[in-house]
C-alpha cells in the first residue's frame, strides 16, 4: 500500500484521532487520546495490515505517553500511533495482546518501570523488576522516590 492509499484509509479512523503528522519522509506519527489507542492499532494491523514492531512508554511533563510503532514493509514508513494518557494518578491502557499476542512483554515491561495498568492483559506479572521490588516504584517514572543512601525507595 503506497503512502497516499494510506492517507486515504486513515481517514476512515479520523474521528478516532487528534491529528496525523509526518515529521520526515518516512515517518508518520498518529496522536489519539489513550481510549482510542486500542481500536487505532487494530486498524493498523488488522485492516491496513502493517507489521507490529514494538511499543514505548514515555512519563511525559503532563501525561504519560504509549507509542505504538508499526511499518509499512511496501513502502518503508514507520507509523507510531501516540496515546496519550492524560490520567497521572490512575494511567491506564488498554492492550493489545488479544490480537497481537507478541505486544505481551513489552506491555509487561511497561507496567513495571512506568506504572501504567494495561487493562485486559492476559499475563500481568512482572517481567523487569525483581519480586521484592517495591509496589507503586516505578523506575522511570519522573516522580518517583530519590536514591536514599545508596538503596532506591
Amino acid at each position: 500500500m503506497n503512502r497516499e492509499k494510506l492517507n486515504n484509509r486513515l481517514q476512515k479512523i479520523k474521528d478516532k484521532l487528534i491529528d496525523i503528522v509526518q515529521t520526515r519522509d518516512r515517518r508518520i506519527y498518529i496522536s489519539c487520546e489513550s481510549q482510542n489507542a486500542c481500536d487505532v492499532c487494530k486498524f493498523l494491523f488488522e485492516d491496513l495490515t502493517l507489521r507490529f514492531i514494538i511499543a514505548t512508554g514515555i512519563d511525559s511533563d503532563n501525561c504519560f505517553e504509549v507509542l505504538y510503532h508499526f511499518a509499512n514493509d511496501e513502502t518503508g514508513d514507520i507509523v507510531t500511533v501516540k496515546a496519550i494518557i492524560r490520567d497521572r494518578e490512575n494511567p491506564s491502557i488498554e492492550s493489545i495482546t488479544p490480537f497481537i499476542p507478541g505486544a505481551e512483554w513489552i506491555e509487561r515491561e511497561i507496567h513495571d518501570i512506568l506504572g501504567i495498568e494495561i487493562k485486559n492483559h492476559p499475563n500481568m506479572r512482572r517481567l523487569i523488576l525483581h519480586d521484592d521490588w517495591p509496589e507503586g516504584v516505578y523506575p522511570l517514572r519522573k516522580t518517583r522516590p530519590e536514591v536514599n543512601e545508596g538503596t532506591v525507595i
